[in-house]
């Protein structure tokens, strides 16, 4: 049942207004009692800096009054004794009053009766020593106003009772400021806790009128609110008669045969039947596949393409997907064949209950189509031109090791071998009866086989290095500098500027040293270079080896092009064992001026 609004909104703001009145009294209230808390408890630390400051300055007074004092004692001149005893009368004056003022309290002065018990507790021990100074110095006041003036010895006494009264009324004084110091930071502390009260109050209260009071009221606005909403729609659905609908009617109807137009003439849209029969056309799908709108029957796979295997394709497409959809690329073909690449979407929808019919929605790509395909046969060209030079370098590598090889063969047979069959036959030949034949013999055998040795060693050297294995690379490329610079003559040094001495994987340390060694033989067989410096550097992640000769140079960019399997095969084979062990290689080189070849490898 619905309630009159009037009676509604009356109770509402009947509840509402008691509910808020409830609420901003008690934060009213609980501001007025901290206001009120807060303000009594600053007016007390105002008088409590009143206080301290004349209790500061009684010391000041009790030392300005003692000084003055102990000046008439040395002062013979009678006319500045009367001045300085003013001085005194009036200091002292002002002395008594604050002293009494800090007890007994002030109103012209600011300070109230109002000492804690301590510090009472002090003014009465200070009380006897203030009544000497004060007794003294009013007497030494009266025998300079006497007339005629008295001598200074009448009132030597007097003057040595301030001095000595002087000190323990400053340490009482100083203690009774103290107190007062204490008092006052105990009174500031308690404020800081007043207000952390007060807030914690304050916040309770609101969580309080959150729960009990606005968090309900919340709810029965909301509940009012929703009411409201109800009768509202309910209104509304009653208003609206058939007229209003008829014209809602015709407004959807022209609204939608606006976006049926235009979906023609900027969409490549179409309408077909479960079968692949045209239902509809759009204006831009008949001007590019050259469609007469009158040809109804027509299946839609022979309109978009006029070769065969496509029309199946796209037949296969719709027979399979007429129920689930489908979204994917096609290709047609145009009457004048030419080549049309879509990206097509096929929906499902029902019109009616009993009609069944799919969505065409399609977008042209064909230039996109075509570009992607020219970009499939550069990538397909590439990687064939790199499988291409990658033969090649397989066949030069190939080649070289055979060439090695044959090398290694030739230097076995044509050195170590006829020297081994010279040492044979002179063995052979020895005759032990002819002695001094055989002398002359075994001295030539001795030669003969320091030679083999030498060629047995030079040869194992240039396969494998037994330092690069047991030791590692920097003892490998030392012994490597030192055997070249014995067989060439050529004066090869290496410096190991950081010290490096560390041990890499095998396979990194075989690569870095024949890269290191094809560098160095570059230099000797091709610069005619007479030094060659080995330069060795680290850093905690990078080794750094460069090779620098003093040779004829040459032009890097003259250097023949391995694709077509000419020449340059030292600096590939160096490019790919540096690109193994993932460094970097760089030459720099100069007609005239020498090469240097920089080796970067991670550690």
């Amino acid at each position: 049942m619905i309630r009159s609004g009037n009676s509604l909104d009356q109770r509402t703001f009947d509840k509402l207004s008691r509910l808020y009145i409830i609420a901003l009294s008690t934060i009213a209230l609980s501001v007025i009692i901290s206001q009120i808390l807060i303000r009594k408890h600053l007016n007390d630390q105002q008088s409590d800096s009143t206080v301290i400051n004349v209790a500061g300055r009684q010391r000041m007074l009790s030392q300005k009054l003692t000084k003055d004092i102990v000046s008439l004692s040395s002062e013979p001149n009678l006319e500045n004794r009367i001045l300085l005893k003013d001085k005194i009368k009036e200091t002292l004056h002002l002395w008594e009053v604050s002293h009494h003022a800090l007890q007994k309290g002030n109103d012209s002065l600011g300070l109230p009766k109002k000492n804690s018990p301590e510090v009472v507790a002090k003014f009465k021990a200070l009380n006897p020593v203030f009544d000497t100074i004060s007794v003294a110095s009013k007497s030494i006041i009266e025998k300079i106003e006497n007339i005629p003036p008295l001598p200074i010895n009448t009132f030597l006494s007097d003057i040595e009772k301030v001095k000595a009264n002087e000190d323990d009324f400053l340490k009482i004084m100083d203690a009774i400021v103290n107190q007062y110091d204490i008092e006052a930071d105990a009174k500031v502390s308690w404020l800081r806790k007043l207000e952390v009260w007060l807030m914690a109050l304050t916040l309770l209260i609101l969580l309080a009128e959150f729960l009990f009071i606005f968090w309900p009221t919340a709810k029965t606005v909301r509940s009012t609110l929703s009411e409201l909403l109800n009768a509202e729609k309910h209104a509304k659905k009653m208003a609206f008669d058939a007229d209003v609908l008829s014209v809602s009617k015709e407004k959807s109807i022209k609204e939608l045969r606006a976006l049926t137009h235009a979906m023609d003439d900027t969409l490549l849209f179409a309408r077909i039947s479960p079968n692949g029969n045209i239902v509809h056309m759009g204006n831009k799908f008949s001007r590019l596949f050259k469609f007469s709108k009158f040809n109804n029957k027509a299946a839609f796979w022979n309109v978009l393409s006029v070769v065969e295997n496509e029309q199946q394709n796209i037949e296969n497409i719709i027979i399979k997907h007429k129920k689930t959809g489908w979204q994917g690329e096609v290709k047609g073909t145009t009457k004048d064949s030419e080549d049309i690449w879509l990206e097509m979407a096929i929906i499902p929808f029902s019109p009616t209950e009993e009609k069944l019919e799919l969505l065409i929605i399609a977008s042209e790509i064909t230039d996109r189509k075509l570009a992607q395909l020219e970009i499939e046969i550069l990538t397909k060209k590439s990687f064939e031109e790199k499988i291409s030079n990658q033969k090649i370098i397989s066949s030069k590598i190939i080649e070289n090791q055979e060439r090695e090889q044959s090398r290694i063969a030739k230097d076995v047979h044509d050195g170590i071998g006829q020297m081994l069959t010279g040492l044979k036959y002179n063995l052979e030949s020895i005759n032990i009866n002819d002695i001094d034949k055989t002398a002359l013999k075994i001295e030539h055998l001795k030669e003969l086989t320091s030679n083999i040795i030498k060629g047995v060693r030079t040869a194992t050297f240039n396969l494998t290095p037994p330092e690069l294995s047991d030791h590692g690379i920097v003892p490998a490329i030392t012994k490597l500098t030192q055997e070249l610079a014995k067989l060439t003559g050529k004066n090869i040094v290496l410096f190991n500027k950081t010290d490096f001495n560390k041990r890499l994987e095998s396979l990194t340390e075989i690569n870095i040293y024949r890269i290191t060694q094809e560098a160095i033989n570059n230099a000797i067989k091709y610069a005619d270079s007479t030094h060659i410096i080995v330069s060795l550097s680290h850093s905690e992640n990078l080794l750094s080896i460069v090779i620098d000769d003093n040779g004829k140079g040459f032009d890097p960019t003259k250097v023949k092009n391995v694709k077509n399997g000419d020449g340059g095969m030292g600096m590939t084979f160096m490019k790919e064992r540096i690109n193994y062990i993932d460094g970097r290689f760089f030459i720099s080189s100069e007609v005239g001026k020498g090469t240097r070849v920089t080796l970067n490898i991670p550690i």
